[in-house]
């Protein structure tokens, strides 16, 4: 495993794993350490179509006993995207985790850039043409997970790779939130970083996510 404990240990700065979700999450709404950190785990792995945080996350991070928790592994990930087929830009995944299932439908968005190439005929559709032709802002993905230990590595596998959409922390069945974040790329490079934006508690966007924001104690 290339992100081992000592590894993702040693780019966050800490000591002992308990403190990676909030240390990550401190670095995710950071501007400026933000692309420091991303650089430093792309020097280890340029590798982006699954999830790096999948072994540790679960060996050190996850609530089994309390939540429940346990993750996809990858080749059902890979199943489950072939078996839901193309869609036209848009993704929704309640209880998404570190994010591993959403990364697969992206890379396979990446390989057949179904929005962009939407118009073009099969013969003139060759391999690797989507390279020229994918646009992350033709993609949306939306996002829920309850989990204050996912969350943060959820939006990493976000904005590391580009993309667009929101992470709405909430209870995905009674809708009650804690916060939610706003995955930005404007940008039609699909090799930048996006920005990650903490979205206010206004009625607005309670009625835009379909959430009731929690009452602070």
């Amino acid at each position: 495993m290339m992100f081992d404990v000592q590894t993702v240990n040693e780019i966050l700065g800490i000591d002992e794993s308990y403190k990676a979700p909030d240390t990550m999450l401190k670095l995710m709404l950071d501007e400026h350490k933000r692309p420091e950190v991303f650089k430093k785990f792309l020097a280890i792995s340029t590798d982006m179509k699954f999830d790096w945080f999948h072994e540790y996350f679960e060996d050190e991070q996850a609530q089994r006993k309390s939540m429940k928790q346990d993750f996809t592994p990858q080749g059902i990930s890979e199943l489950m995207t072939k078996l839901t087929g193309s869609h036209e830009g848009r993704y929704y995944e309640p209880a998404a985790g570190t994010g591993g299932i959403l990364i697969t439908q992206w890379w396979q968005d990446c390989i057949d850039d179904p929005v962009g190439l939407h118009n073009v005929k099969k013969d003139f559709i060759a391999p690797g043409i989507s390279f020229f032709t994918y646009d992350p802002r033709n993609y949306w993905y939306h996002a829920e997970e309850l989990s204050d230990r996912a969350i943060p590595f959820l939006i990493f596998n976000m904005a590391i790779r580009g993309m667009n959409g929101v992470i709405v922390q909430c209870d995905v069945l009674e809708r009650d939130a804690k916060e939610a974040y706003f995955i930005r790329n404007d940008s039609g490079d699909c090799l930048r970083f996006s920005e990650v934006i903490k979205l206010p508690h206004t009625k607005e966007l309670e009625q835009e996510l379909n959430i009731k924001w929690e009452v602070a104690k």
